[in-house]
Formats: structure tokens, C-alpha cells, sequence
């Protein structure tokens, strides 16, 4: 796993010496993504500058080292993740007539790009990747995304440059860089919690979608564009929705077994390919179906016990570590847990903004980062479960928003949904409270308020829109802000999908998983220079996932039943079986209590008004009733403190850190 970063100067030219030095300082910034060595390639003639850090996992030797030149001379590469398959590409290739200097799976896809071409090269290419390639020949830059969006590509017109790279700190680098911010996708990151590309945080800087190739030629680079004016610039190297498609088109036929089976196999040839390194490897596991199945698998495959890793809570209703410590008992792995008390957990608080570099509120990535450290110390490469929610059907809010979509249908919903908005959250307590306990959830009226709105709602979409939506109407938020389109609001080009469940996991293949999760991993695990493989996000495991029918991914009542069954092959079932509980952290209650002081600064409304971005009205308000318990507004002021922490930072002032946690906080920082 490495930082990739680079520009082609637009203004007075610059010596070569200028170029390395501007280019050498953006990947700088990025040496937490690659700690072992830097490379950088300046071209005066062409005002093209490629740098490079590198985090040394395949062929550890000079050989490996970026930017990489072809062997024909007429590209030169930085290249961002793995490419599992590159023994396979390599053979093939020397059958071909190309000859290789050493081992490195970089050099393997620079000589596919040469024989056959950037976006044919890419579409044999099992891996993630983020990449960026000079044509000298034709003086062209492109820039590529893999199939999932694991990896990340920033790029934009700043500085008097067209710049690209992994983390907008590099692009901040340089000189002149406009930081401008968007107010429209800040609206949209008060509604999803993060910032879904193409959009970034600043004006005029960009993400790549998943499978996006890039191609600028010099004359296109030297205009500014938005993202609908480079569509004749852009192509994709793959089709998530042929694979839709495809598989919607044509279900899989056969029994459960052969299910299983085929399932079984697909996911043990993702694993082993993913088990090659040069560097220690292990698996994050925190005990749930995905993490536990390729714990399970890594294992089955491995001579010696393998190393994995589960962070714990001691508050019950966040704690899966003891689950994890129990399947990681049956397999014989040699596990590491940790417990961090409340005061550790909130000291990563202050280092968000730096980790995430753009406004990211997932409360998880808090745990994330810290199982991230605690892998980091023994390992430098570790596999996860990540994916197997969005193709198995593993999210308890499809079934939910399925018999809400339902109850939506029924005459009546409107004024269902009324009569529920017209009692107070805390009447609604009130009165289930009268009732015996097993009769009333927790919170009962703020989850009837939360369902009320979904019941308005015409369709699947929408219904997934509105439960996704942290701010329904952040234009009223954010001042002066128009909410850009979104796959969520623009559903042009997206196949018809018939099942409600399949429409879900659709989106949130395209929305969810590509700018919460895999960011989320990403910037955590990268914060410390560990390197986090996918088996569930292989290309032919999405594949066969779609071609699976409803009955096997859903039944009884329960998501991802094939994958359990899988899993049961290899762990006993009351080691799995149980209601699933996601990786969070209670900050709700930490609002109320220890970092009450410091969100109370962040969300001062003399300085909410100061800086202009918000209207501080609404959010007062909701800060309001959250302190007395009238609602639970969590992830609502989480969106905006988040915001407000990394304004703080990215101004050069020091982020508020609560008395309570400082001294844990330094221990972070050491």
C-alpha cells in the first residue's frame, strides 16, 4: 500500500528542480502511507512531476521502486495497492515476449498497460488499485480506480496545476492551492455522513468513481472542467451494472449445497490470493459472519496458526470481543485483543480530522483506526470482512426498510405518519413505558419519529434516500448551498432491479460502501501504515453474489444465510448465530458527558455564525434536545462537530481537546 501524488504544471514553466521539490513535498505529506521508501519522476519539457511513498509488501527490493518506467520508455506509473493476480498476468505476458527485472506486481501491470493498453490492462487486473500513468508519446495523464473503490484518487485544477493523489493534504501542498470550500457537498455530507464522489470538500477538486478511468490529453488539462464536462475524458474499465445485469438475468439454479459449495470455493481461491506477501499478514476480526468466514478461511489455508486482532469495549452493548476471542479459540489462531476504556477511545477524537483529511462522520472509524494500530504492531498486511453486507444481504436495515416499504403501500401511511409525528418522542416513552419492558425497545419515540417520515415515501429509493439521510433537508443547514445530484437523486444509467433488498444493496454497492466503509478503512488503516485486503470485494465472488436468488441470501427472517453456511462448515453456529451489532462506540452518551465542553465550543452559535456555514438555529436546537433527552440526535451533531473539528484544523488552529481525555490523547500521539 502506498501515497501517490503529481501534477502537470499549466502556468511559467518550472526547471526540473522546482517540479521534484513541489512534487517531493506532496508526497511528504503522505508518508504514513508509505514509510519505506519515496520515489519521484520530473519531466521539464512536459511540466509533469509523478511522486511516490512507498510501503514495501511484494518484492521488497529496489526493483519495486516508483515511479516506474516501462520498459519501452513511453510511460511512467505510480501505482497506489496490490493486484492479486499479477503471477498469472506475468506468465502470461512472458509468453508474450516481455521480460521482467524483478518481482513486483507494479511492474507486471506497467507491462500489461504496454501490451494491451490502459483499460483492457485494468480490466484483467484483480486488485485495488489507485494509479496515475504518463503517456509521454501522446503526452497524456489518466488516472484509474479499482472495481470496489478501495482506493482512493483525488485530482483537481489547483495551484496553477492540474494536480492528482491519494489525500487532499498533498493537493493542500501546493503552492497557491485554493481552499475553497464546496457548500454543496458540504449539504450532502450532513446528509450521508460523508462526502460521495465525485465530489471533495474544496471547489474544484474531485474523486474518481469506482472503475473510473481518467484520460487527459495536455489540451484538456489545461482548461478547468466540472465532472459532467470530463464525461467525453471518462470511461469505465468495468461494469457493476452489467454484472447486475448478468446476474439478475441469469440466477443461479442449483440446490443449497452447490451454493455453498461454489460459494466455498470462490471465497478460498479470494483469500489464498490474498495471502501473498512479502511482510507479516493477519485478519481483523471482530467475530461477526464476514470477518469470522475469512479468519476461518485464511486459517484453513495457512501450515501455522495466523495472527489476528479484535478491539473490545467494556460497555456490553459494544463489546464483540469476547465472540471474536471464541472463534478465534475454535480456528487455533494466535490472537491479540485489546480493551480500551472510554478515556482511550475518545482520545483518537482529536486526530480525525488529520486521519480523514475531508469532513467524515461514521462514528466506527473511531474502533477502526484503533484495531487498525493495534494489527499494526505485528503485522503490516491484514484481511477483513468488508463487502459482505452489501452482496449478502447482511444489513438488518433491508428487511427493515422492506416492511416499511410494505406498510408505505397501505392506504392510510400519511396518516399513520402524522398521528405519530404529533406526540412528542418523550410521550411516546411515556406511554410504552406503562407497558411490561419486553413490550418497548429502548428509545422507542425517537425511533416512531424516525419512521414516520419513510412512511411518506414513494419508493425504494426514496425510502433508502430518507433512512440514509442524517439532515433531510441540509439545504436548510448549509447556507447558501444548492445539494448536488447524487446516485441517490439521479438514477440515469443504473439497471431496474426488482427485488427492494437487491435495489439496496445496488445503491449501497455504489454510495455506501465505496465512500463510507472503504474510506473509512482506508484513512484508519493507512493512518498507520497497515495495509487492509478485501476477499468478499473480489471480482468473482460480486459476480456470483448477484447471481444468487433471494432465497439464498435471504431466509427465515435473516440475511446472508449462504454465507453462513459457509462459515458453518468451519465454526459451529452458536459461535455466530446471534443479532447483529456493528462496530460503534456510544457517542451519544459521550456527548451528554465527558465531551460535552468541547462540542459545546464547536457548536457555540456566536461562532457557527462567524464562520458562515451553518445556520445555527436548527442546530442548537437539536443540541438542545439531545442534552435533555428528548431526542437522540447522535449522528446528527456528529456530522456537524466532525465538520467543525476539521475546519479547525485545516485553519492551522489547535482542535479543543476535553481535559478529560488529554492526557490519554498524548499517549495517542506518541
Amino acid at each position: 500500500m502506498c501515497g501517490i501524488a503529481g501534477f502537470v504544471n499549466l502556468r511559467q514553466p518550472l526547471s526540473n528542480d522546482v517540479l521534484t521539490t513541489r512534487a517531493i513535498r506532496m508526497a511528504d505529506t503522505l508518508a504514513h502511507r508509505g514509510p519505506d521508501d519515496a520515489g519521484v519522476y520530473a519531466d521539464a519539457a512536459a511540466q509533469v512531476a509523478l511522486s511516490f511513498r512507498r510501503l514495501s509488501i511484494i518484492d521488497l527490493s529496489a526493483e519495486g521502486r516508483q515511479p516506474m518506467r516501462s520498459a519501452g520508455g513511453r510511460y511512467h506509473l505510480v501505482f497506489n495497492g496490490e493486484i492479486y493476480n499479477f503471477v498469472e498476468l506475468r506468465r502470461e505476458l512472458e509468453k508474450l515476449g516481455c521480460t521482467f527485472r524483478g518481482h513486483a506486481d507494479s511492474e507486471v501491470l506497467l507491462a500489461a498497460i504496454e501490451q494491451w493498453g490502459v483499460a483492457h490492462a485494468l480490466n484483467r487486473a484483480n486488485g485495488m488499485f489507485a494509479i496515475a500513468l504518463w503517456d509521454s508519446e501522446r503526452r497524456e495523464l489518466s488516472l484509474a480506480r479499482d472495481r470496489a473503490g478501495k482506493k482512493p484518487v483525488y485530482y483537481g485544477w489547483a495551484g496553477g496545476c492540474f494536480a492528482f493523489a491519494s489525500e487532499l493534504k498533498a493537493l493542500r501542498a501546493l503552492p497557491g492551492f485554493d481552499a475553497q470550500i464546496d457548500r454543496g457537498a458540504l449539504a450532502l455530507f450532513l446528509r450521508h455522513n460523508y462526502i460521495p464522489a465525485p465530489y471533495s470538500i474544496y471547489d474544484g477538486v474531485y474523486k474518481l468513481r469506482q472503475a473510473e478511468l481518467l484520460t487527459l490529453p495536455s489540451a484538456a488539462i489545461a482548461t478547468r472542467h466540472t465532472p459532467d464536462e470530463l464525461a467525453r475524458f471518462r470511461q469505465t474499465f468495468w461494469s457493476f451494472a452489467d454484472v447486475v445485469r448478468d446476474g439478475t438475468a441469469n440466477p443461479f439454479n442449483g440446490g443449497d449445497r452447490e451454493a455453498c459449495d461454489a460459494l466455498e470455493r470462490l471465497l478460498s481461491k479470494s483469500v489464498a490470493l490474498r495471502m501473498v506477501s512479502d511482510v507479516p499478514l493477519g485478519a481483523l476480526l471482530s467475530g461477526g459472519i464476514d470477518s469470522s468466514t475469512v479468519t476461518a478461511l485464511m486459517q484453513a489455508a495457512s501450515s501455522r496458526p495466523i495472527k489476528t486482532f479484535s478491539i473490545g469495549f467494556h460497555e456490553r452493548d459494544y463489546n464483540e470481543a469476547e465472540y471474536a476471542g471464541a472463534v478465534a479459540a475454535h480456528l487455533g489462531t494466535d490472537h491479540t485483543e485489546l480493551y480500551v476504556s472510554p478515556t482511550e477511545a475518545m482520545a483518537v477524537i482529536p486526530k480525525l480530522p488529520a486521519i480523514y483529511d475531508e469532513p467524515f462522520a461514521d462514528v466506527s472509524q473511531v474502533p477502526t483506526f484503533l484495531v487498525s494500530r493495534l494489527a499494526r504492531r505485528d503485522v503490516t498486511v491484514a484481511l477483513s470482512g468488508d463487502g459482505g453486507d452489501e452482496l449478502f444481504a447482511g444489513y438488518t436495515r433491508y428487511l427493515f426498510a422492506q416492511r416499511v416499504a410494505h406498510a408505505a403501500s397501505l392506504p392510510g401511511r400519511r396518516l399513520i405518519a402524522g398521528m405519530l409525528e404529533r406526540r412528542p418522542a418523550a410521550r411516546w416513552d411515556e406511554i410504552f413505558g406503562r407497558l411490561p419492558s419486553v413490550l418497548h425497545p429502548a428509545q422507542v419515540g425517537d425511533k416512531l419519529h424516525k419512521l414516520a417520515p419513510l412512511l411518506r415515501e414513494p419508493d425504494a429509493v426514496g425510502i433508502y434516500r430518507r433512512l440514509f439521510s442524517h439532515w433531510s433537508e441540509p439545504e436548510t443547514i448549509v447556507r447558501a448551498a444548492e445539494e448536488p445530484l447524487t446516485p441517490l437523486t439521479d438514477t440515469t444509467g443504473q439497471p431496474p432491479v426488482a427485488g427492494f433488498i437487491e435495489r439496496m444493496m445496488q445503491l449501497d454497492f455504489l454510495t455506501w460502501l465505496p465512500d463510507d466503509v472503504l474510506a473509512k478503512v482506508d484513512r484508519a488503516s493507512m493512518a498507520v501504515s497497515l495495509e487492509v485486503r478485501c476477499p468478499l470485494l473480489d471480482p468473482d465472488v460480486i459476480a456470483f453474489a448477484w447471481h444468487l436468488p433471494r432465497r439464498l441470501r435471504v431466509r427465515n427472517g435473516r440475511g446472508k444465510w449462504l454465507l453462513r453456511q459457509v462459515l458453518g462448515r468451519y465454526v459451529p453456529s452458536e459461535l455466530f448465530e446471534r443479532p447483529k451489532m456493528g462496530f460503534d462506540v456510544p457517542i451519544g452518551r459521550w456527548l451528554r458527558e465527558p465531551l460535552r465542553d468541547w462540542a459545546e465550543a464547536l457548536l457555540d452559535p456566536a461562532r457557527l455564525v462567524r464562520e458562515g456555514y451553518f445556520n445555527p438555529a436548527p442546530i442548537r436546537e437539536r443540541w438542545r434536545e439531545h442534552l435533555t433527552g428528548e431526542r437522540n440526535w447522535q449522528y446528527q451533531l456528529w456530522d456537524v462537530l466532525m465538520f467543525q473539528a476539521w475546519l479547525e484544523a485545516a485553519q492551522g488552529r489547535a482542535v479543543p481537546v476535553p481535559a478529560s481525555h488529554a492526557a490519554a490523547a498524548n499517549e495517542v500521539a506518541q
